[in-house]
């Protein structure tokens, strides 16, 4: 740009120029735009010391500015995920029987968490008539007793057997999967969540949403149990 040529704001080189020139210590109130601007020191083809620390000084300040908008996506996504979470744990708590709980939690895990499939087992030796839950004694469960013997979600790929297990027909559509034991004092269930995608659910994902989802999870179901079974 030439001394004369108007940039978009209507300020020319030449005013900007002869700004700085009649306010010599303007760089002392505003020394965050040296971190920004390149200022050529001329060392001839050796690169000067100034120039090497104001590189270091601008590489800097851009890892810095990488690094807090990385934690503000985080922080977003964690928001986000903590309203869904209250959302469904109110709508858990709300439910009074056993079909109110499975709509509230179908809802919530398809739509609020993008989980294509829920399976939801409950260990019982007595039968319940409920939609989309199956009931079945402890002693039939051995196929998965590698999934909850720890009482700590698992997330990846289920061995096959394992996914006819817990998804039954639509098993073949399943990718990868979650799955969270629920426990009241023992083991009384098994909440799967699976996904069409193979990478969806993987064994690196955090599990302190999985193992908060199971604990208010377990209570519900305990609760419903015990009034619905006495």
């Amino acid at each position: 740009m030439s001394d004369t040529q108007q940039p978009a704001n209507g300020v020319s080189a030449k005013q900007v120029a002869d700004y700085l020139a009649s306010h010599p210590d303007f760089f002392n109130d505003h020394q965050t735009l040296l971190e920004v601007l390149h200022v050529p020191h001329d060392s001839g083809p050796a690169t000067s010391l100034v120039e090497r620390q104001a590189t270091m000084l601008r590489d800097r300040n851009q890892q810095l500015t990488i690094n807090l908008s990385d934690l503000l996506e985080i922080a977003r996504h964690n928001d986000m995920q903590l309203q869904k979470t209250e959302r469904m744990v109110l709508s858990l708590l709300d439910a009074l029987t056993l079909d109110e709980l499975m709509v509230a939690l179908e809802e919530s895990l398809c739509q609020d968490f993008a989980g294509d499939h829920i399976a939801v087992l409950l260990f019982n030796d007595r039968s319940l008539d409920v939609n989309n839950l199956r009931v079945l004694p402890r002693d039939t469960a051995g196929v998965i007793e590698p999934l909850i013997k720890s009482n700590f979600p698992t997330c990846g790929q289920l061995q096959p057997i394992e996914n006819r297990f817990l998804f039954t027909d639509n098993a073949p559509e399943v990718g990868s999967a979650a799955v969270v034991p629920l426990v009241k004092g023992e083991t009384i269930g098994v909440l799967a969540i699976g996904s069409t995608n193979p990478s969806y659910f993987h064994s690196s994902l955090g599990t302190m949403f999985l193992s908060y989802v199971g604990e208010v999870l377990s209570r519900v179901v305990s609760r419903i149990l015990h009034e619905e079974l006495s």
